[in-house]
C-alpha cells in the first residue's frame, strides 16, 4: 500500500538508479512501423491520424513555421503515449513531473520567441505595447506584457502536470473507496465501480486532449513569431 496519495508520483528507481529515462524511452517502442509497401490497418490508421494532426496544426503556418511540423507531431505522439502509459496498473507517468514538462516547454517556447525576434523584431516588440496606449500606462503595460511572455512556458508545464496529476489522484481515491466498500455494501460498491470505469474512460480522453492542447499552444506561440 502507498504511504500517501503522492507516493505513486515519485520517480521510480531500479537498483538505486533512476529509471525515469528508461520509462520515457519506452513509449516510442509502442509505435508500430512497417517495411512493406502495403501497410496493415493499424499502421494505415496511424498514418492517417498523423496526417490529420499535421494538417490541422500546420494550416495556419507559413513556410518557415511548417519546418516545425515533424517536431510538433513527434511532441504530441510522445506526450499522448506517456500519458496513456500512466493509466496502466503499477506504472509511472513521466508527465506528472513538473521538471520534465518544463524541460519540454521552455526550449520550444524559447525557440519560437528567438525565431520571432530574429525574423520579425518589430512585430515582436510591438506585442509589448498595444497601439493607442496612454503615455502614463506605457511602463506598466511593458512590464505586464513581459511577465505574460515569460510565464507562458510555466503555464504550459503546470497545465499538463495539474491535469494529469488530478486525474490520477481522483482515480486512486475512487479505487480505494471501491476496495473499502467491497466488504461493507455490495450495491454501493457496484455504483462506485461504475463511476471508476467512467472516470477511467474520461482520463483516457484527458490524456489525449492534454497532449493536443500542449502541442497546439506551442504551435500558436510559433505562429505568433513567424
Amino acid at each position: 500500500m502507498n504511504e500517501n496519495l503522492f507516493a505513486s508520483f515519485i520517480a521510480p528507481t531500479m537498483l538505486g538508479l533512476p529509471a525515469a529515462v528508461l520509462i520515457i524511452l519506452f513509449p516510442p517502442l509502442l509505435i508500430p512501423t512497417s517495411k512493406y509497401l502495403i501497410n496493415n490497418r493499424l499502421i494505415t490508421t496511424q498514418q492517417w491520424l498523423i496526417k490529420l494532426i499535421s494538417k490541422q496544426m500546420m494550416t495556419m503556418h507559413n513556410t518557415k513555421g511548417r519546418t516545425w511540423s515533424l517536431m510538433l507531431v513527434s511532441l504530441i505522439i510522445f506526450i499522448a503515449t506517456t500519458n496513456l502509459l500512466g493509466l496502466l496498473p503499477h506504472s509511472f507517468t513521466p508527465t506528472t513531473q513538473l521538471s520534465m514538462n518544463l524541460a519540454m516547454a521552455i526550449p520550444l517556447w524559447a525557440g519560437a520567441v528567438i525565431m520571432g525576434f530574429r525574423s520579425k523584431i518589430k512585430n515582436a516588440l510591438a506585442h509589448f505595447l498595444p497601439q493607442g496606449t496612454p503615455t502614463p500606462l506605457i511602463p506598466m503595460l511593458v512590464i505586464i506584457e513581459t511577465i505574460s511572455l515569460l510565464i507562458q512556458p510555466m503555464a504550459l508545464a503546470v497545465r499538463l502536470t495539474a491535469n494529469i496529476t488530478a486525474g490520477h489522484l481522483l482515480m486512486h481515491l475512487i479505487g480505494s473507496a471501491t476496495l473499502a466498500m467491497s466488504t461493507i455494501n455490495l450495491p454501493s460498491t457496484l455504483i462506485i465501480f461504475t463511476i471508476l470505469i467512467l472516470l477511467t474512460i474520461l482520463e483516457i480522453a484527458v490524456a489525449l486532449i492534454q497532449a493536443y492542447v500542449f502541442t497546439l499552444l506551442v504551435s500558436l506561440y510559433l505562429h505568433d513569431n513567424t
